[in-house]
């Protein structure tokens, strides 16, 4: 489960809005001076992102929770969104070349091109679909996991 600490801005229900941090590992790191990620944490900064969470615990505007969301929900994810458009642009692209050869058309580089770019529509129109059905599954969503303590006043 990967976690984050954030802050609740706004309940809804069994839903909540929160608030984390962006944070870089640069500071830590010996040779942030001539890194890309440190250069880009820095004109980034700290933006706060805001996210909905699921909670089946009670909690008001102004609570420091820690949310979680599971490792392979991010894998799968990031696989459907880079990997399949990609992955079916590629597969557009050889058909259309395959087919080209076959077929004897006469511009194998146009079959290519327009297959491909026909695969990458499929890859994105999969993509709609799939984040759709995904939108509300909670093995999707990140929950909240615990309250943070309150810190003495």
């Amino acid at each position: 489960m990967l976690e984050e600490t954030a802050q609740v801005v706004a309940v809804q229900g069994s839903e909540v809005w929160v608030e984390t941090e962006r944070r870089s590992s640069c500071s830590s790191c010996a040779v942030n001076k001539g890194c890309g990620s440190a250069a880009l944490a820095k004109v980034l900064g700290q933006r706060r992102s805001r996210v909905r969470a699921l909670s089946h615990i009670p909690l008001g505007v102004g609570d420091r929770v820690v949310i979680g969301i599971r490792e392979q929900a991010v894998v799968r994810g990031s696989l459907a969104v880079y990997a399949v458009p990609v992955a079916m642009l590629l597969l557009g692209a050889v058909i259309g070349e395959l087919g080209a050869r076959q077929f004897l058309w006469q511009n194998a580089e146009l079959a290519s091109l327009l297959l491909g770019i026909a695969g990458l529509a499929g890859g994105l129109w999969w993509l709609s679909a799939f984040s759709r059905r995904i939108r509300h599954s909670a093995d999707y969503q990140p929950v909240v996991l615990r309250r943070l303590a309150k810190p003495a006043a």
